[in-house]
């Protein structure tokens, strides 16, 4: 960049001197390059990444997903309840071709059939059956941009953290637990924290089982009645909060 800027001037001087004028346009070029010099290092993946969904080029199929997944959580993190979607009766009463129910499944989408999936099965506490979203690819491929984008898209504070960075147990499980259970101070319209965990397949065996123990927990009333209460408010509360691993191999 220096040596552009210099190439740059030495070319104004040269046509200066062969014109015999002095324009005030070669001085406000170089008034513009030391604004630019000034202002901070910006990379055009980061001036110009998707910042809403719409913006998205990835695959809209997975983008559906993640966020159908990711809507699953509103009645456990936003006291939102399930707006439960009426079937229309000429369906029932005359299913297509009076096929059996195994059958008619083929003639659905392929996100219809995901979505019914995703919904069949919640827990006793509201939140889907699947508590992690596991997104792989290769570099590049808009993994990271698409957690953030989905994650602020359904109303959430994305908290992002390295797996491969925190190589010990005990901070890795502060971490996540930091994430996942404690509330930001900042503002009275905080935002519920989504934690998405980069380089998951980097994390040592370790921290993958601190985090599956944390995904496991139960109900501490319900082990309460077994004897094993205080320790499971030692270890920490249920988790009610979305977790999206990102990884490059499966």
């Amino acid at each position: 960049r220096r040596r552009v800027l210099e190439a740059s001037q030495q070319l104004t001087e040269i046509i200066n001197s062969d014109t015999g004028t002095e324009s005030p346009e070669p001085s406000g070029e170089v008034e513009l390059a030391d604004e630019e010099d000034s202002a901070p290092h910006c990379l055009w993946v980061d001036k110009f990444t998707p910042r809403r969904y719409m913006e998205l080029l990835s695959d809209d199929y997975t983008n559906r997903c993640l966020l159908k997944w990711l809507k699953l959580w509103d009645t456990v993190v936003f006291g939102k309840e399930k707006v439960v979607k009426k079937a229309k009766p000429s369906a029932e009463a005359h299913p297509p071709f009076n096929q059996p129910k195994e059958q008619q499944n083929k003639w659905k989408t392929k996100m219809q059939l995901t979505e019914e999936i995703l919904e069949a099965e919640l827990d006793q506490h509201k939140r889907p059956k699947y508590k992690v979203a596991l997104l792989c690819g290769p570099p590049g491929l808009g993994k990271t941009t698409l957690a953030h984008v989905i994650a602020r898209h359904a109303g959430y504070n994305a908290v992002e953290m390295n797996a491969s960075d925190d190589r010990s147990p005990e901070v890795f499980k502060t971490r996540i637990e930091a994430a996942t259970q404690m509330k930001s101070v900042l503002g009275a319209n905080e935002k519920p924290n989504c934690l998405i965990i980069d380089e998951i397949d980097g994390a040592p065996a370790a921290s993958i089982n601190v985090l599956l123990n944390i995904i496991h927990r139960k109900d501490a009333e319900g082990e309460a009645a077994a004897g094993t209460g205080r320790r499971r408010r030692r270890e920490g509360g249920l988790l009610l909060r979305p977790i999206i691993c990102i990884c490059n191999d499966q």
